[in-house]
């Protein structure tokens, strides 16, 4: 009987091996001598090897205090090739499962790192173990898979906050994309490389890049970080519902939500897609052109009438709501005074903002219930336009007429006047 190996305990304890404090408290003592290390690969004329060096000098673990020895081991007081004795604890270039012991003694030392930063956790190493990454690393020996290094750049590692970064939200996608977006790295498991490519023609990156919006998602917010995975089918609504909770919530109570995933078909992403996401518009719901509904509806029948029912009720909405808009903007820029019908408009744009989420339960009367709504407040400021602009004619017709009986008396004193003077 062959057991199975829990790797993510086997992993911990090795971590836990090498003491985090005793190595902190050598690496003190060591600071106060001069750092071998340094000054010797600095001189060398090959980058690879002096490259660290200049690197290193903006690296958070460098502004903590932290030198070549933590992570390399080794002696960095001895002169020459001394330094780097195995005899002396010395490691070169950690890969593989190295890596993880390496960062890990470390980071996953709670103690340890609450010396730096409470609020940083320490499960990353136990996570990763979860991914896909660790899974194909420790259960599998595949050390082409990613580790610390391939995400937090070894010598350059800098906060998320700081935006040069690697895993700052605005590179994190560049940073995936250096594997996922490589055909031959990806290529021995057939996954494919379009995703970078895709996400930058999304409305996501549209927000987080042209719009600075940092808030808005990217690789890992949808994947995970250290546990890195492809949500399953059933946890796609649970994936965007993090940001879109009111979509996803009507969304989990529908038809559509049961049929998708005994069908296998990962929710949201059947309509909106994944990596690719464009904004939304009405010409997605219905049956005509650009239309995702006849996918799986035909047009006529069953689903496709519904969809076609919800967008006509929601193009209802929207054309009374800008004939409304149009009546009171030039009723304003004529000078009448419509800031009330203007300010209630905007329950009419709210309840047709409620119209367009409610589609997700795929129910005509949970549709028609807010444009209803918003079709009563457009009458109103329909009806109070109209009356605006029927006033500024009354105002202007009067204005006519006046000016003109003013003219005709002017006319008629300049008259007298002139024919008094000539009797004179």
């Amino acid at each position: 009987m062959i057991r199975r190996v829990d790797w993510s305990g086997l992993l911990v304890a090795v971590v836990i091996a090498v003491p985090s404090g005793a190595l902190r408290a050598q690496a003190a003592a060591d600071s106060a001598a001069p750092d071998m290390c340094a000054s010797c690969h600095a001189s060398l004329p090959m980058e690879r090897l002096a490259g660290p060096v200049t690197l290193f000098a903006d690296d958070i673990h460098a502004h903590q205090g932290f030198g070549c020895v933590d992570c390399h081991g080794g002696d960095p007081t001895a002169p020459g090739f001394a330094s780097m004795d195995p005899r002396r604890g010395f490691v070169g270039r950690p890969v593989g499962r190295q890596v993880l012991q390496v960062c890990g003694r470390c980071h996953s030392d709670a103690g340890f790192m609450r010396q730096y930063n409470p609020g940083l956790r320490v499960d990353q190493v136990v996570e990763y173990s979860s991914s896909v990454h660790g899974q194909r690393l420790m259960g599998q020996g595949d050390t082409a898979v990613a580790t610390c290094v391939s995400c937090h750049p070894a010598h350059q590692i800098r906060p998320p906050s700081d935006s040069r970064s690697s895993v700052a939200p605005e590179n994190v996608a560049t940073t995936c994309g250096a594997c996922h977006a490589d055909t031959v790295r990806m290529q021995p498991y057939g996954i494919p490389t379009n995703q970078l490519e895709r996400y930058q023609e999304s409305a996501h990156w549209e927000a987080l890049s042209a719009l600075g919006d940092r808030s808005a998602p990217t690789c890992n917010d949808c994947h995970g970080n250290h546990g890195a995975a492809p949500p399953g089918v059933g946890w796609v609504g649970n994936v965007c519902g993090q940001c879109h909770s009111v979509m996803a919530d009507y969304f989990a109570t529908s038809r559509h939500a049961q049929v998708f995933t005994a069908m296998g078909i990962p929710g949201c992403a059947a309509c909106h897609g994944n990596h690719a996401i464009a904004r939304t518009n009405d010409t997605l719901l219905g049956v005509g052109d650009g239309a995702v509904c006849v996918r799986c509806h035909v047009a006529g029948a069953g689903g496709g009438l519904v969809a076609a029912s919800m967008r006509q009720a929601i193009d209802s909405l929207h054309a009374s709501f800008m004939l409304a808009d149009s009546l009171l903007q030039t009723a304003e820029q004529a000078g009448m005074e419509v800031s009330q019908p203007q300010f209630d408009l905007e329950n009419a744009q709210t309840a047709l903002l409620q119209a367009r989420t409610a589609v997700h339960t795929f129910v005509h009367d949970s549709v028609q219930r807010h444009v209803d709504e918003g079709l009563e407040v457009t009458a109103s400021a329909i009806t109070r336009g109209h009356g605006a602009l029927d006033d500024l004619r009354f105002r202007r017709v009067g204005l006519g007429v006046s000016t003109g009986v003013i003219v005709l008396l002017i006319g008629s004193l300049v008259l007298r006047i002139w024919q008094l003077e000539r009797a004179s």
